[in-house]
């Protein structure tokens, strides 16, 4: 066993970033594409510099993002050449199988498709390119945005608002329009959402 890194900041392009999901926001992904492209050359390289992806490297040495899944995307498809990346561990020698079971383990994979429904490791993408949308999770980092829950350090905490938001909402057209956002803000400060990470309503 080897970790074969003398340094644990690599620079890699967009493409090559493995996702540890099935899903994102595409609504989201898009909007931090639009937020890129009104920033000029520097501050675009400030931005890319100050965002680091945290990182481990897997089997055959490809290398898999733990967090920041949209800004990934958004980078991919805005034609960015290369970001950082911060090796958390080196995993590169397990089988694949041992290798997304102790990912899971340390809650750095999340092996649910856009249903919110559990799937073999092997459904998730080899791409950033290649993740699914899931609308709710657009509507829960919506909900965040607009105060009805604070940002948690719970790893895919947003996620778990995106669960309980598709049991309870419809998104028709799979669209997040102001009716679906301010039915989410009332549910977000009410006792149903008391277990969820971040949540901020009051207790009587």
């Amino acid at each position: 066993m080897s970790s074969g890194l003398h340094h644990p900041l690599l620079s890699i392009a967009p493409a090559k970033l493995r996702p540890t999901q099935l899903t994102v926001g595409r609504a989201e992904v898009a909007g931090k594409r639009a937020e890129w492209e009104k920033l000029g050359r520097k501050r675009r390289k400030e931005l890319i510099q100050a965002h680091w992806f945290p990182g481990v490297l897997g089997p055959k040495q490809r290398v898999y993002i733990v967090d920041h899944h949209h800004l990934g995307l958004a980078l991919l498809e805005e034609g960015v050449n290369s970001v950082p990346v911060m090796i958390q561990r080196d995993f590169s020698w397990l089988e694949p199988d041992v290798f997304w079971r102790t990912m899971e383990f340390n809650r750095w994979a999340h092996p649910y498709d856009q249903h919110g429904t559990r799937t073999d490791y092997t459904a998730i993408p080899a791409s950033l390119a290649d993740m699914a949308d899931d609308p709710y999770r657009t509507l829960a980092a919506r909900v965040r945005t607009a105060g009805g829950c604070a940002k948690d350090a719970t790893p895919y905490a947003e996620f778990l608002w995106a669960d309980f938001y598709r049991r309870r909402l419809k998104l028709p057209g799979g669209k997040v329009g102001a009716k679906a956002l301010q039915q989410a803000l009332l549910l977000a400060h009410s006792h149903d959402t008391a277990y969820l990470p971040g949540w901020s309503g009051l207790i009587e």
